[in-house]
């Protein structure tokens, strides 16, 4: 029996969603990363929703949730003190 899988956050964009999917297989954390693009609105909700968003098992939402907030912030920082 598969667990149900809980939206844990959006993604802002395709780099992040990458980032993050790597992090979440090294550390064998179960996810989908589902993207909002679609071809016949040839990417409109992505600009309105966001670029996708992940889900996962209610048991690691609130850790995937810091691992964003951690990778958000190292983004935010200025390269001297990266």
């Amino acid at each position: 029996m598969m667990e149900e899988y809980k939206k844990a956050a959006t993604l802002e964009n395709e780099i992040e969603s990458q980032v993050l999917d790597s992090i979440l297989n090294e550390r064998n954390i179960p996810h989908l990363i589902t993207s909002y693009y679609d071809t016949a609105y040839d990417g409109l909700y992505q600009t309105q929703k966001g670029w996708g968003y992940i889900s996962a098992p209610e048991a690691y939402v609130k850790e995937i949730q810091e691992i964003i907030s951690s990778l958000r912030e190292e983004s935010n920082l200025p390269d001297a003190l990266r």
